[in-house]
């Protein structure tokens, strides 16, 4: 590998990297909320979960290899989880009139116990991870100046 291509390839890998921890850190986030802590998620928690799961996995080992084509399936993932997120944030402030009801037993992502430092939401914290980690990965695939 000559030295242009390895600055190149270093260069992409650092957006990956960083992708892949927000990824890994909201997916262990929250296992954490719901296996530790006991908090039964609502409907739309296990749909942003259902496309954080798999980023997990798919940037840790596009980070691992440095795989700068990883937008290619890894950008719709984040791109549909964001927009589950962006709609659950408009619930939560009441934007939209529907009320958010959990799916289960548990509270409901209105409740405080499901924010963070008693005045960040879940669902607004989703939202950042997700638009962060399109950021980063559109980021890694551009192909730097001569």
């Amino acid at each position: 590998m000559t030295a242009p291509d390895r600055r190149q390839s270093e260069q992409g890998w650092l957006p990956l990297f960083l992708a892949w921890m927000i990824a890994l850190g909201a997916s262990l986030g929250a296992l954490f909320i719901g296996e530790v802590m006991g908090q039964t998620p609502c409907l739309l928690c296990w749909y942003q979960r259902a496309f954080m799961f798999p980023l997990a996995l798919v940037l840790g080992f596009a980070a691992l290899r440095a795989d700068r084509d990883v937008w290619i399936y890894a950008v719709p993932l984040s791109g549909v989880g964001l927009v589950i997120a962006l709609y659950h944030v408009l619930l939560y402030y009441g934007l939209i009139p529907q009320a958010v009801v959990p799916c289960g037993q548990g509270p409901s992502c209105t409740d405080a116990k499901m924010t963070v430092f008693d005045s960040l939401p879940l669902p607004v914290l989703s939202a950042v991870a997700f638009a962060a980690i399109s950021i980063l990965l559109l980021a890694a695939r551009r192909k730097p100046a001569p």
